[in-house]
């Protein structure tokens, strides 16, 4: 899918995102950490991102604009399900700005990258929500999301990751 791409909301339209909105995926992603209350674990660089996204193409992002101005942006990448044996769409991150919520565009954020998943043939589209975003939680279980409470995310970063890489 090239170019823009029209939602069922009124003047808001998305578009796989090109080198020169690194800055602007930059801002998103620092105004969804503010958001989160975890500004301070932000690292990524326009460099970093530059790399990550359009060198070594590790991830894809979607921006959405309303009347051409940016106001939303996902973050996602392909995982897989050894269960399903196939693909999965996970989402590492959806913002939206403040002011432009409520409106469906973070419905049709998550609209497209559903049916981008079944178009890639994928077994499952998934995300992870902080505990207390209790109004993204309604939402998503409006959406049919199912939270997976009976499994817990462990992770391995920083000086742990170099150590537990360093026993091999």
């Amino acid at each position: 899918m090239e170019g823009t791409i029209k939602t069922k909301v009124e003047n808001y339209t998305l578009r796989f995102a090109e080198e020169k909105d690194i800055p602007l995926i930059l801002k998103f992603i620092k105004e969804l950490a503010d958001y989160e209350k975890l500004l301070n674990e932000v690292v990524a660089t326009e460099e970093i991102l530059m790399e990550s996204l359009f060198v070594r193409k590790a991830a894809q992002v979607v921006i959405g604009e309303y009347e051409g101005t940016p106001v939303s942006f996902a973050l996602f990448f392909h995982n897989f399900s050894t269960f399903t044996g196939k693909p999965g769409l996970y989402l590492e991150d959806l913002y939206v700005r403040p002011e432009m919520r409520g409106k469906g565009m973070g419905k049709a954020l998550l609209s497209f990258l559903a049916k981008l998943a079944v178009e890639r043939d994928c077994g499952r589209f998934e995300w992870w929500c902080i505990d207390w975003n209790e109004p993204s939680i309604k939402f998503y279980k409006q959406l049919g999301a199912i939270p997976m409470d009976e499994w817990t995310v462990y992770r391995v970063c920083d000086k742990a990751l170099t150590n537990l890489a360093s026993e091999f």
